[in-house]
């Protein structure tokens, strides 16, 4: 069979901030783009304003992840969904709203989402005293961790739109990850819990294994003599072995791994997810407080790298040395930087005190990540993520 793989891989920040955001940062979300998919990590408050602010599409969001339930991360969920699925208030009495029928799952694409314990009947709650009738489905998967307390479930009854089918997902008792959440021909999804103040989950994507580099001259005199020289080219593309009518045996390049990225939610403590995370193409971090006295003029005259980050740890978050600690231990190609302070503005590429302060918290990451580039997020930033050569 011929090869597939994903035309495009592209990661937007829509949100940057960590507990309040600012003028220049939103609340956390960040979307990734998998072809014509966009998958959704995280969807603080006014995520839906920022995906209209940017390139990625609303009408193409498949699928939701939510790494936990605190505020920051969770509470454009509801608005988001009523924008994504046609939303309303419901009409006045006595005139028909086709949104309250049941709905017929099969002829409706259906929105997935993946969270922990409580995201379920966050969601429920959320739209049912909204009032909020959906026109289109969505299902809740959750992924359920035995060492920690699962939160109550709802006992509001489900509206038309929630499909009954969401999956409680248990973790796997002898690695505590989740090794696969979802998957399709071309990628799947693994998860692991990571040390936060409350429960809370970091998701790695991996593309699987995508066609070899290919030198057309090595085949193209053999093929030049075949009937359908292009179709026999495909099929040695996807790495198939083709056998000519004169014997001639032809092998295509053997495939090479996918793209991994690593998406973590807000942690003092990601070594959960270490060895799921290994060797990936991207890593994204959080790194939501520094000590920078040369820069940053709210500095404390008696902080140290050591409080900052003692403090930083006993809120649950972590510093850009952290960060860099573990992009090392993973092996990771490349590091983003994401969830910073209000303090720290997100306009670098205008106001200078911005960009020494970005570039100072880029250098405590570079002086601990033993790898490559180190980038730090700002909203409506993105970039493209290429097939590694290797």
């Amino acid at each position: 069979m011929p090869s597939i793989s994903l035309s495009s891989v592209n990661i937007t920040f829509l949100g940057t901030a960590s507990a309040q955001p600012s003028s220049t940062r939103n609340h956390s979300s960040l979307a990734l783009r998998l072809g014509g998919d966009v998958w959704l990590f995280d969807c603080g408050e006014a995520t839906q304003h920022q995906i209209q602010r940017s390139s990625v599409k609303m009408g193409n969001i498949s699928k939701i992840f939510i790494t936990h339930t605190h505020g920051d991360h969770i509470f454009g969920l509801g608005p988001l969904l009523a924008s994504r699925l046609n939303g309303a208030g419901g009409m006045v009495a006595g005139v028909h709203d086709p949104r309250e029928q049941e709905l017929v799952a099969q002829d409706q694409p259906v929105v997935e989402i993946y969270g922990p314990s409580g995201t379920r009947a966050y969601v429920r709650s959320a739209l049912v005293y909204s009032h909020t009738l959906l026109g289109a489905p969505y299902v809740v998967h959750e992924l359920h961790d035995a060492r920690e307390p699962l939160l109550p479930e709802s006992n509001l009854p489900l509206n038309a739109s929630e499909l009954p089918h969401g999956q409680d997902m248990p973790i796997d008792a002898e690695s505590n990850t989740w090794p696969i959440i979802c998957k399709d021909a071309l990628v799947q999804v693994s998860a692991a819990p990571i040390h936060h103040s409350v429960p809370c989950v970091g998701f790695v994507v991996s593309e699987l294994p995508v066609p070899g580099k290919m030198d057309p001259a090595l085949y193209i005199p053999h093929l030049k003599r075949t009937k359908s020289p292009m179709s026999l080219l495909s099929r040695l593309q996807g790495g198939e072995t083709v056998e000519l009518s004169d014997g001639t045996v032809l092998t295509g390049p053997g495939r090479r791994p996918g793209r991994k990225i690593v998406i973590l939610g807000d942690t003092h403590d990601p070594s959960p997810i270490a060895d799921l995370a290994l060797d990936c193409d991207i890593l994204v971090h959080e790194a939501t407080n520094a000590h920078l006295p040369d820069v940053d003029s709210n500095t404390k005259s008696t902080d140290t790298h050591e409080s900052v980050e003692e403090r930083t740890k006993s809120r649950g978050h972590s510093t850009p040395q952290m960060a860099g600690k573990f992009a090392t231990r993973v092996k990771a190609r490349k590091l983003v930087l994401n969830h910073f302070s209000a303090r720290y503005a997100g306009d670098e590429d205008v106001n200078e005190e911005s960009r020494n302060i970005m570039g100072a918290i880029k250098s405590l990451a570079e002086s601990e990540y033993l790898g490559g580039e180190v980038l730090c997020a700002r909203d409506l930033w993105g970039f493209d993520i290429p097939i590694s050569s290797s």
